[in-house]
């Protein structure tokens, strides 16, 4: 099926950067969405941002101006760049994929395993 691989999290101080990657792998055929998702314990998972197909992006408001979101179509590998962190931020963050496969053509939702972001103050 798909995997989806999440890596560049870690612990910042407040104002610092960190580059979020997440690279899929399998038997893709077509992706429609890819987008960045975070929890925050005790918080309900949120969107953070999201590439469509056409290249269009959508960020949530708290992170407009200083998260980016990118990707590499042909690496199939997405990435979130997070400027100026504050502490609010601190969260696990997913990245997600809708896409469809050689085995199943219908667009399905595909979840990595998280990677953990710190930022102290």
């Amino acid at each position: 099926q798909v995997q989806l691989v999440e890596s560049g999290g870690g612990l910042v101080q407040a104002g610092g950067s960190l580059r979020l990657s997440c690279a899929a792998s399998g038997s893709i055929v077509s992706i429609n969405i890819m987008g960045w998702f975070r929890q925050a314990p005790g918080k309900q998972r949120e969107l953070v941002a999201r590439i469509l197909g056409d290249e269009r992006t959508n960020y949530v408001d708290s992170v407009k101006d200083r998260f980016t979101i990118s990707r590499d179509s042909a690496k199939n590998t997405m990435y979130l760049q997070m400027n100026s962190l504050k502490p609010e931020d601190t969260a696990v963050y997913y990245c997600k994929l809708r896409a469809t496969t050689a085995t199943n053509w219908v667009f399905n939702d595909y979840w990595g395993q998280g990677t953990q972001v710190t930022v102290s103050s």
